[in-house]
């Protein structure tokens, strides 16, 4: 610690930094999310009274989950006389011996706390709210803010989330290597849906929300440095990847700028850098999935310096290989834009309305927006603006609305 920094200002870092790592020891040593939580403030203020007097300790992270303990055992035994079952559980708690602190358990506690939230028998709202409030520190006005729903929502989410933990007896733990690959998914799943949230926002008056993509990436380093599997490489690389794009995407005026288009000297070419040689590593591993795929074809347009220069054939290839580890009507449709890319607007309009036929896509209004720019840039009017109002119509998101009607008001005029 600096012996010059101002001991108000030590414990503020100190939180911004530890109390995640604090927290998922106190919930290991507690067993209970708010317990823990409440263990948790209550050390820190414990902090700010003592230190000034006693000096800082020598571990203050293992000073603090010390003192949570303690504290939570404390105010059980005061709330004994009300209820029998608190003492029996705050000699239960100071019988335990589960280390209280060492470099090996505080890194399992943070994975157990990713793996808990995550945890498939939560419905998947609650996955992300939990995630978010328990891991990131996010407030619950945050979360409602960034999903437009009420905080009262959110905070139900969680305590239903909570109770669902306690009452089905979900286990605080890493699971086993047999269960592992499963549970992995779930875990990236979550981290990807709060990056995707942020990155394109699903509704709403902006496009993004970056609060919640830096929060995705945080998680994604983290995951990576607590369980460095190919699949998590893949992920913090498709974000980045992502990420880098940011400062081109958009308009002076909030529109989304599709690819083609973006001034790629606004991309970022240490986030490329950083993402190309993840997933490197991972596809080198030979056992990379989905995610590092959708990371390959980022990392192939990142590397053209231009849209011309962009290697479709490459790109298609990827999501052939995409398509077979994990088929869905989503990967179709990218696939086939990137046909019609390289074959032509014909090529990619067939496969197109051929999934629009099936029915999968028929409330996704991305779907008829890429229909509507293959009718465009077939000189089919008629149809593009069908298609256009069709995705209009779908849309929730304000920006992507306000591009959508621009283009559809272009060929109305034109």
């Amino acid at each position: 610690m600096d012996a010059a920094e101002p001991l108000h200002e030590l414990l503020a870092r100190l939180y911004r930094e530890e109390s995640r790592r604090v927290l998922a020891t106190l919930i290991r040593l507690l067993g209970d999310f708010d317990l823990a939580e409440e263990a948790l403030h209550e050390a820190f203020r414990v902090a700010m009274e003592q230190w000034p007097g006693d000096g800082v300790p020598a571990n203050p992270r293992a000073w603090l989950v010390s003192a949570g303990r303690f504290k939570a055992i404390d105010g059980l035994r005061r709330q004994a006389r009300f209820e029998p079952l608190d003492a029996r559980l705050a000699d239960s708690i100071a019988a335990c011996d589960q280390p209280l602190w060492d470099g090996d358990s505080l890194e399992d506690d943070r994975l157990r706390l990713i793996f808990t939230c995550c945890h498939p028998a939560l419905g998947a709202d609650a996955q992300v709210a939990l995630t978010l409030r328990e891991i990131c520190d996010l407030s619950t006005e945050d979360i409602a803010r960034a999903f437009l729903v009420s905080p009262s929502t959110v905070a139900q989410r969680i305590v239903r989330a909570k109770a669902k933990i306690r009452d089905a007896r979900i286990p605080y733990e890493v699971p086993g290597r047999g269960e592992l690959a499963e549970r992995l998914q779930s875990v990236l799943q979550v981290i990807y849906l709060v990056f995707n949230e942020g990155y394109f926002a699903s509704s709403g008056a902006a496009l993004t929300r970056s609060h919640l993509s830096n929060e995705a990436i945080r998680l994604g380093r983290l995951l990576l440095e607590l369980l460095p599997e190919p699949e998590v490489m893949g992920l913090l690389a498709l974000m980045l990847l992502h990420e880098a794009r940011r400062p081109a995407r958009t308009s002076a005026s909030g529109e989304p700028v599709l690819l083609d288009q973006q001034d790629r000297s606004l991309w970022s070419a240490e986030l490329i850098a950083e993402g190309d040689a993840l997933v490197l590593q991972a596809l080198r591993s030979q056992r990379f999935g989905a995610y590092a795929l959708q990371a390959a074809i980022a990392a192939v347009h990142a590397e053209a310096a231009n849209a011309a220069a962009t290697d479709w054939a490459q790109i298609v290839g990827l999501y052939d290989a995409l398509l077979r580890i994990s088929p869905s009507p989503v990967i179709e449709l990218n696939r086939a834009v990137a046909l019609a890319m390289r074959d032509g607007p014909a090529a990619g309009l067939a496969l197109i309305e051929a999934l629009l036929d099936r029915g999968e896509l028929a409330d996704y209004h991305l779907a008829y927006a890429a229909q509507a720019d293959l009718y465009r840039r077939l000189g089919r009017s008629g149809e593009a603006r069908d298609a256009y109002r069709r995705a209009l119509h779908l849309a929730r998101q304000g920006a992507d609305r306000q591009f959508l009607q621009r283009r559809l008001d272009e060929l109305v005029d034109g």
